[in-house]
């Protein structure tokens, strides 16, 4: 058995030369940014709620 037959082959264009493979962004919407946003977001969310409970008052009312 030969190496060449357990790698993927990459596909080729119409003039034979392999397609380069494209590496995922550093930067925009993708799942893992996402989720780490959510949950800093309800992190956020419940710190807010217990410094309200615990002043007895709400922050974003400037009363």
């Amino acid at each position: 058995m030969s190496s060449s037959s357990s790698t993927k082959q990459r596909p080729l264009t119409a003039l034979g030369t392999p397609v380069p493979l494209r590496r995922l962004p550093r930067y925009g919407f993708h799942p893992h940014t996402e989720r780490l946003n959510g949950r800093l977001a309800m992190l956020g969310f419940v710190a807010l709620v217990a410094v309200e409970w615990w002043l007895g008052h709400g922050l974003l009312i400037w009363s």
